[in-house]
């Protein structure tokens, strides 16, 4: 069973492994509650949380009292500091583990989180077939977070977000959102919902990460699944929801391009069936047909269907500007022309279910007027080469422009200037009234596997773009491995 008392020894044992790191982690000023660039906290203070929660969790009812104090304290210190301080909005990037059911866990990492400088945290909900969700109330296909026998009840969802605003945090809820994940492309009745290529393969054929299996957008068991899913985190009241995995997959080598029509991830039966309604005639049908089924159309095609349809003239869909010479012009004039607007009309249905499923998803958010979020890499819609594409096709610039733009801003170099340019075009891509988020990745004090510290992107950001002001950091696990490291190792019995 799970015991709680069992499981508050452990996470007090965490507590003093790890208050000797402190001194490690950026807070050698003067003594004071929240100062520096960044507003974070005192040695001192952070020392004296720690031992009020420790002392909380052996039952001692004064520490208990002092604590909550003490938290409500640094929370009005946060929001001042905050107020004052560029970047006004700070956020971090958080996944929470099965260990932290155990009592004072998540107490503990908002405190480090608070000490930090942080003021928003964006909380993993859904990833990897995982839901942050309670197992006595999961209304989705997909497993939650914590298995633990006994912890039927446990909503750690529910627990991080109340304990956040106590502390002065608000607490977003990050969704993956196409990549259904691995165990739900395992599901027999899920096969029809899984985006497929001209072969019938799924995405977990072309990726590195047997995690990662992407949904086909147009089919409407998704978008009930995922609606689901959305509904019920929309319960435990977040602040905001930011949606990421906006895109189909990217394959590994020559995968990572498409360049032709059957590379496509437009082959299951809902977007098949979709893009076939796109036409506006009987005989553009019949060629979007000819031309999904064999990759290209002949001038025997041309000529076939002008002979099946002979009063419907020139075959027409959604998007197409028929010019008057090619009423005109004949079947062979014609072909190179059509076939390049094949191509790119498909790609277009392609893209466009990814934009239209970040809208459906993030409606239900924006309809109880919260913010929602689109989480996407700049680079995820280049063109490649002569007529191809990068195959996430993730057209962020066209996503809407009520949306939270979060461009993960990754790229590496030592003075963060590929970073600058990678906000810079997404700058130049918005509409005055999109509010951009850039995620940065790295640490504090230190260049943490090839990113420059936090200080360096922080400090090229600022210069490059003052108007900005909200930004966040990828990620807790970065920041502060060793704690992140322990609290996935305990014995929950």
């Amino acid at each position: 069973m799970f015991k709680q008392q069992g499981n508050s020894h452990i996470f007090r044992i965490i507590i003093a492994s790890f208050t000797i790191l402190v001194s490690q982690c950026g807070f050698n000023q003067p003594a004071q509650a929240a100062i520096g660039t960044y507003c974070k906290f005192d040695q001192e203070e952070v020392l004296k949380k720690e031992q009020l929660l420790q002392g909380l969790l052996e039952g001692n009812v004064q520490d208990q009292q002092e604590y909550q104090e003490l938290i409500a304290q640094h929370a009005q210190i946060l929001n001042q500091c905050r107020r004052q301080t560029w970047p006004q909005t700070q956020a971090i990037w958080l996944r929470l583990y099965p260990c932290d059911v155990s009592p004072g866990s998540i107490d503990y990492i908002l405190d480090r989180i608070v000490n930090l400088g942080y003021n928003r945290i964006h909380l993993e909900v859904f990833y990897d077939s995982q839901v942050l969700l309670p197992p006595g109330d999961n209304p989705t296909p997909w497993i939650p977070v914590v298995r633990s026998p006994g912890a039927e009840n446990v909503d750690l969802l529910e627990q991080t977000i109340k304990k956040g605003r106590e502390r002065g945090l608000k607490v977003y809820a990050w969704l993956f959102t196409m990549n259904f994940g691995y165990t739900y492309a395992q599901r027999s009745d899920r096969q029809e919902a899984l985006a497929r290529n001209a072969q019938g393969e799924s995405s977990l054929a072309v990726v590195h990460d047997a995690s990662q299996a992407f949904i086909d957008p147009y089919n409407r068991q998704a978008q009930i699944d995922y609606y689901q899913l959305v509904q019920a985190v929309l319960a435990r009241k977040p602040d905001g929801v930011l949606f990421d995995y906006i895109r189909y997959p990217r394959g590994t080598g020559a995968r990572s391009t498409v360049g032709r029509v059957q590379d496509l991830w437009i082959y299951s039966p809902a977007s098949l069936q979709a893009l076939y309604n796109r036409a506006k005639n009987k005989k553009g049908q019949a060629l979007i047909e000819r031309y999904i089924t064999k990759g290209k159309i002949s001038l025997d095609d041309l000529v076939s269907l002008d002979y099946l349809y002979p009063k419907e003239g020139i075959p027409d869909w959604q998007g197409r500007q028929i010019s008057a010479s090619e009423t005109k012009e004949s079947a062979r004039n014609r072909l190179g022309q059509i076939q390049s607007e094949l191509w790119f009309f498909s790609v277009a249905h392609a893209a466009q279910g990814i934009i239209d499923f970040l809208s459906f998803a993030a409606s239900p958010v924006q309809q109880r007027n919260l913010p929602a979020g689109a989480v996407f890499f700049p680079d995820g819609n280049r063109l490649v080469g002569r007529g191809g594409f990068d195959s996430r096709l993730q057209a962020w610039d066209k996503f809407p422009a009520s949306l939270e733009w979060h461009p993960m801003a990754y790229s590496i170099c030592d003075d963060a200037s590929c970073i600058v340019n990678e906000v810079k075009t997404v700058k130049q891509m918005a509409s005055p009234e999109t509010t951009i988020i850039p995620a940065l990745a790295g640490s504090w004090g230190q260049t943490y596997k090839q990113h420059p510290s936090l200080e360096v992107q922080m400090s090229a950001l600022r210069s490059a773009f003052p108007e900005i002001n909200s930004v966040s950091h990828f990620a807790y696990s970065w920041i502060e491995p060793q704690i992140d490291r322990q609290r996935q190792v305990c014995k929950l019995q």
